[in-house]
């Protein structure tokens, strides 16, 4: 019986593994085992300069550059989320962050932004929503225009993230690819701020959201994270 048991704990185990490995193919059901809110809803949990950030009905948003950060650090995890551009928007999803005071090149940050603005329209692809930021462009460009909400699934697994973005997956990133802190495994050049390969860097990290950034605003809602 001892033996069975075993048997069965361990198939259990590997199927999730494997689960957890499968590249996803659209959102989540965030209402399953295992889903809690990113923060509070009075950001208790949340590590950001007071009087930055807030909920208003619901809604998370910034009145400053400056970015929020949950207060522990997570490994493997499934972050699920709804977000809301302005006209000109410029933003993003922050993992893996090791150092928060000096996060640009201590994280991976997945882009946020209003691609309808020609700024951002006409900038590299690697700065489009979707992309991995300095990095890697997304295979498709689905952020809808400002007002309108857009639903982003970020899974971390290993050394592996898949971005979903309006239920298509539009980036997957093997961050071992990316050895040099001056060119990308594509040939472009790395931002001269991003100085750290990202394959070097620790998985185990804080989680985080961009604020203001080029004097636009950004809107979250719906915010849930799952470990893995």
């Amino acid at each position: 019986m001892r033996i069975q048991t075993g048997i069965i704990l361990l198939f259990l185990s590997c199927s999730t593994f494997l689960f957890a490995q499968t590249p996803p193919t659209g959102h989540p059901n965030t209402n399953g085992a295992g889903w809690k809110p990113l923060f509070e809803r009075d950001l208790s949990d949340a590590n950001y300069p007071k009087g930055v950030w807030s909920y208003d009905e619901g809604e998370l948003t910034a009145t400053a550059d400056k970015a929020i950060w949950t207060a522990k650090p997570y490994d493997d995890f499934i972050l699920d989320l709804f977000f809301k551009t302005a006209e000109g928007t410029n933003s993003g999803i922050v993992v893996h962050c090791s150092d928060t005071t000096n996060w640009i090149p201590n994280a991976v940050e997945i882009q946020i932004a209003d691609d309808h603005n020609k700024q951002w329209a006409d900038a590299p692809t690697n700065g489009q929503s979707g992309a991995f930021f300095g990095h890697q462009a997304p295979t498709k460009k689905l952020v809808k225009n400002p007002g309108e909400w857009n639903r982003c699934t970020v899974t971390c697994q290993g050394k592996t993230i898949y971005v979903v973005l309006n239920n298509q997956l539009i980036n997957t990133i093997d961050l071992t690819k990316f050895t040099s802190a001056q060119k990308n495994p594509d040939g472009s050049d790395v931002p001269e701020w991003l100085n750290k390969p990202a394959a070097d860097l620790p998985l185990r990290g804080y989680v985080g959201l961009q604020g203001k950034h080029a004097g636009a605003p950004i809107y979250f809602r719906n915010l849930k994270i799952k470990e893995l």
